[in-house]
């Protein structure tokens, strides 16, 4: 069975948390704001670790030495970073990924040793392949 932690539960990471739950995933969710944890809904059963991602301590109890996957969902693109390269450096988890909201950012971090999710750079690109099939047919 895979293993995940998953770093950040806005509605991005808790949808995340979710979907990899309920396809059979152990999903472990790392949140600072407890409020924020209810957005994994009452049916919610797996674990959940209250603090910052980027304390060492909080990333180890949330088991992140033995994780198959870290994905760093936080609203923070510099969290993220920093997240995901400790996963990928220190722990070595194999599989890393944060999102990272400024293009720039995510293309500067592209490469290096972790997947680099940039939804507004998708957002962009998506946009302007329709704004260009939409001028083909004008």
């Amino acid at each position: 069975m895979m293993r995940a932690v998953i770093v950040g539960c806005g509605r991005v990471g808790a949808a995340l948390a979710q979907r990899l739950s309920g396809d059979g995933w152990d999903v472990v969710v790392v949140e600072r704001d407890e409020d924020a944890l209810a957005r994994l809904g009452e049916d919610w059963h797996q674990p959940l670790v209250l603090g910052h991602g980027m304390d060492a301590e909080v990333l180890e109890e949330a088991g992140v030495a033995t994780a198959d996957a870290l994905i760093a969902a936080t609203d923070g693109d510099n969290t993220n970073l920093v997240i995901a390269q400790v996963a990928a450096k220190k722990y070595r988890v194999p599989h890393v990924a944060a999102r990272i909201q400024d293009p720039a950012r995510a293309d500067a971090f592209d490469g290096r040793g972790f997947a680099v999710v940039s939804p507004t750079r998708m957002a962009i690109d998506g946009l302007a392949e329709w704004a260009q099939r939409a001028g083909e047919e004008a």
